[in-house]
């Protein structure tokens, strides 16, 4: 039974490194999803690579045809911007395996959309002062760092994450990423069981 396998966790936790690790891995073989977002498209982006760019009437219109898997929205300085996922043909559970990465709210439309057989969390966790420091030393590294946007990411991010919500996801196993390698190597071996 072919799987989607979500990878999800606390901002600074490692999970984009642990997503794109998964996704080179030709040996998983696992095939990757590209989002939607309502948003502008930046310099260096290609439309169908990052991601779909479409207007708020084209993500309307979706949502009319029920093809939305999920959606979230984001109130920026220019506006709201949307990123949501699509029945769009690109997930075929009957041909093969997905690589998935986002929030919980998205895993649990997921879940709700496609049933929880199919798809698979894979809850990455870092103790949070490591992640706290973690993140202090990215910020840092910015031309104009944003400390202030950090920390309400870090509190939201508890509040997001909270054990309630976690449980309530179904969510029980956590790839502990105090060492990245071991880390790796633990979600490898639960891919590759889920696909033996």
């Amino acid at each position: 039974m072919s799987k989607i396998f979500f990878v999800l966790g606390k901002s600074c936790s490692g999970k984009d490194t642990i997503f794109q690790f998964l996704k080179e891995n030709r040996e998983l073989n696992l095939k990757t999803v590209v989002g939607y977002t309502t948003r502008p498209m930046r310099q260096g982006e290609t439309e169908g690579v990052e991601y779909h760019f479409v207007s708020k009437e084209r993500l309307q219109e979706m949502k009319d045809m029920s093809k939305v898997i999920e959606c979230r929205d984001y109130n920026t300085v220019h506006g709201i911007w949307s990123y949501f996922t699509a029945d769009d043909g690109q997930i075929d559970l009957g041909k093969g395996d997905y690589l998935y990465i986002g929030t919980l709210e998205s895993y649990n439309d997921m879940v709700k959309y496609y049933g929880r057989d199919f798809v698979v969390p894979l809850y990455i966790e870092v103790e949070n002062g490591e992640r706290l420091e973690r993140a202090v030393r990215r910020e840092r590294k910015q031309e104009q760092p944003k400390y202030a946007e950090l920390c309400r990411r870090f509190l939201a991010d508890e509040e997001d994450f909270k054990e309630e919500n976690l449980k309530n996801a179904g969510i029980v196993r956590r790839y502990i990423n105090d060492n990245i390698d071991c880390c790796i190597e633990e979600i490898v071996r639960t891919i590759k069981e889920y696909k033996d």
